[in-house]
């Protein structure tokens, strides 16, 4: 069964789409004495969830020299929970709606310069959107500079699937020239850079760094390595998959007239910027339609048992892995009938249950961001249809690319605009 690993690891959506129908709904990816289960039932998914104190989350051998090894992403147990309590309220509620207007101001920016082109390249200016909006947020303004290094770091490991691939299994040592030796010299150049910031209040908010380097409990002091891992890793989560999810929204939207005219009519009858998913819902359901259909993450971690212990009906042996995906959950057709469709009507005036959408992933692992991830897709998509006309995509343009761990469009990806009729 090993074999199944692999084609996960090189095939990647080919080999999703060819197990997603298979009505146990899960894939053996290895057998005993580490097994590894990929898993997208709704009743196995809610039970995982349910059980994650007694699991912990694996790194990843593609994000950690990036994140770094106290990272965050990848934190289990008191220091996991410790991470959450001080991030996860700076990413919702009323410290989220703090920001609001620094977001609209560079949504409607970001607008504007669409509004003087003829055509765009969409991820690469997603990118710099959710780039501006997670700089804000963790750093405070000014820092543009440095963002667009760590944008670039990225994009040097993970911009193609021929770069990934070089980048995770060909790793001589630092002195011999390869992408890997230029990769950590110009990551440990950014981390010392990282080291030495001192951010100041963004418009009187408080910045989110400020509090991670604040030493106050429950996180307590962070040595400079430490704190440079959350400041790369945030960095990292808070913009990478928000721009591919923008970009999947509006390559959606040029392909179909119908939902663009319906979305723009809202759009048109109210004058609200999309931070409220109840002032727009269309807009709200055609920004999770987008993440059903094509979810950045299309696994949710791989979750390793610390105990015996029985799941899913069935004993299992400490060291066994579970691997929610993502990815076929959104595809079952006795929940979303005809699946492959785009249909934001899904999510008008109904709730999903997060075993049975999970584009954030889910249980205690869930993302922190989500909430910012929503309302930065609703702002800028209503700010680019406000001023735009999109044309519609190439045949090929909606062919999914392996960005890293994650889903992304082709990186070539353009999209014509035109003056709004």
């Amino acid at each position: 069964m090993a074999i199944d690993r692999l084609r996960l690891s090189f095939q990647g959506l080919s080999f999703l789409d060819a197990v997603a129908a298979r009505p146990e709904r899960s894939v053996r990816l290895t057998r005993a004495p580490a097994p590894h289960l990929l898993l997208w039932a709704a009743d196995d998914l809610a039970e995982v969830f349910r059980s994650e104190r007694d699991m912990c989350l694996e790194q990843s051998d593609t994000l950690r020299p990036l994140v770094g090894s106290t990272s965050l992403l990848f934190a289990n147990g008191p220091r996991h929970d410790a991470y959450r309590q001080v991030i996860g309220p700076a990413l919702r509620g009323k410290r989220l709606t703090c920001h609001i207007p620094a977001i609209r101001t560079i949504a409607e920016q970001a607008g504007d310069e669409l509004a003087m082109r003829r055509s765009f390249v969409v991820p690469e200016w997603a990118r710099r959107v959710t780039l501006r909006v997670i700089g804000h947020i963790l750093l405070g303004d000014g820092n543009s500079a440095l963002l667009t290094r760590v944008d670039t770091l990225v994009e040097q490991i993970l911009g193609t699937p021929w770069r990934t691939l070089r980048y995770r299994y060909l790793r001589p040592p630092a002195p011999v020239p390869s992408l890997w030796s230029a990769f950590l010299r110009d990551r440990d150049m950014l981390r010392e850079e990282l080291k030495s910031l001192r951010p100041p209040l963004a418009s009187g908010c408080p910045v989110l760094a400020a509090e991670l380097a604040s030493g106050k409990p429950p996180l307590g002091p962070l040595d400079g390595d430490e704190l440079a891992d959350q400041l790369i890793s945030l960095i990292f989560a808070g913009h990478e998959t928000t721009a591919s999810a923008i970009a999947w929204t509006l390559y959606w939207l040029a392909g179909h007239d119908r939902v663009r005219g319906d979305l723009k009519a809202e759009l048109a009858a109210s004058p609200a910027d999309g931070s409220s998913a109840a002032d727009l819902p269309l807009l709200d359901a055609v920004c999770r339609e987008s993440l059903r259909i094509t979810p950045p993450a299309t696994l949710a971690g791989n979750r390793t048992l610390t105990t015996d212990g029985e799941l899913l009906g069935r004993p299992w042996a400490r060291g066994t892995t579970l691997t929610p995906c993502v990815y076929a959950a959104h595809r079952q057709p006795d929940l979303y009938p005809r699946p492959e469709r785009f249909d934001p009507g899904r999510f008008l005036g109904r709730k999903w249950p997060g075993q049975q959408y999970l584009p954030f992933g889910g249980g205690t692992r869930r993302c922190l961001g989500a909430d910012l991830a929503m309302l930065e897709m609703r702002m800028v998509i209503a700010a680019v249809l406000r001023r735009v006309e999109l044309g519609r995509p190439g045949p090929r343009d909606g062919i999914p690319r392996r960005r890293g761990p994650a889903m992304g469009p082709p990186p070539t990806l353009t999209l014509a605009v035109g003056p709004c009729p």
